[in-house]
């Protein structure tokens, strides 16, 4: 209850997190049925890059700032087409060239939908969820709630429309949340089996990482896609050193542009020695350890 994402939005691992969530929302709008997206731990929707929190950190200038700041460097022509989704809502948020604002996934999933999909925000946090209720007070195609994210999910699989995406990121304040997070994915799969579930995780040293994905090998995962980006060698379990996405159910276009798009994030925002990136399906596809 105490995380605020103020202090990291638009960093790199945001940065990661809102390139997935656009390509698969994207992909999903081929289909002319519509779909539901729920956001289990949505924060407050949009961001102040010049506030005091943000300040704090300037995390976004390691992320965002290195991709679309007055300084970055132009975008390859494969790379710009992948991030194309995402970026252009970041570009509505701000002027020209510079970096004032930034869409958390609440706004970024709302503006890339159709007007006949649906969008379920939920934010336990108090203060955020007040901030979402006036953010999306005249969206009639957004519902905010204000539940623990498990109770959220158990009460909102399947959705109606019967085609769905889950995105649930937790804050990771308490020890055991990764083993909590695959508890809550083995409920949630009986719920909702076809559905995409997009869930992310710190990385900041290895074992506890490989320990969860063995936890849940248990279930069976066929058709599912690990995604991890390391700005620095994962060794230091005090610091955030990469972040992972594991995706349910992916789209089948998401392997090839992950290993497209990975290397250049490695490089592009990398904060030390020792960063890498990897793809795993059920078997490695592409994994570049970090050196």
């Amino acid at each position: 209850m105490n995380y605020r994402h103020i202090y990291h939005a638009g960093n790199f691992a945001d940065v990661l997190k809102h390139a997935v969530l656009a390509l698969i929302i994207e992909y999903m709008k081929q289909k002319d049925a519509p779909f539901r997206v729920i956001d289990t731990h949505a924060g407050v929707g949009r961001y102040d890059l010049l506030s005091v929190q943000a300040g704090k950190t300037n995390e976004w200038q390691g992320g965002i700032g290195r991709i679309l700041g007055p300084d970055a460097p132009p975008l390859p022509p494969d790379i710009a087409a992948l991030l194309a989704p995402y970026l252009a809502i970041v570009r509505e948020f701000n002027a020209g060239n510079t970096l004032t604002a930034y869409p958390g996934s609440p706004e970024l999933a709302r503006r890339l939908l159709r007007p006949t999909d649906a969008l379920i925000v939920n934010e336990l946090h108090p203060d955020d969820h007040a901030e979402l209720l006036d953010l999306f007070m005249r969206a009639a195609q957004v519902k905010v709630l204000q539940l623990d994210a498990w109770v959220a999910v158990k009460a909102l699989l399947p959705p109606k429309e019967r085609r769905g995406l889950v995105l649930i990121d937790p804050p990771y304040e308490e020890t055991g949340e990764l083993a909590r997070l695959a508890r809550g994915l083995t409920q949630a799969l009986t719920r909702f089996a076809t559905g995409t579930f997009v869930l992310w995780y710190p990385v900041k040293d290895m074992p506890p990482v490989e320990e969860f994905h063995v936890s849940l090998k248990n279930l069976g995962l066929a058709r599912s896609l690990r995604i991890e980006l390391y700005t620095r060698a994962p060794d230091m379990a005090e610091r955030l050193n990469g972040c992972g996405l594991l995706v349910i159910n992916p789209p089948w276009t998401l392997q090839d542009q992950m290993q497209t798009l990975l290397p250049f994030l490695s490089r592009r925002l990398a904060n030390g020695p020792g960063g890498g990136w990897l793809v795993y399906r059920s078997i490695p596809l592409h994994a570049p350890r970090p050196s």
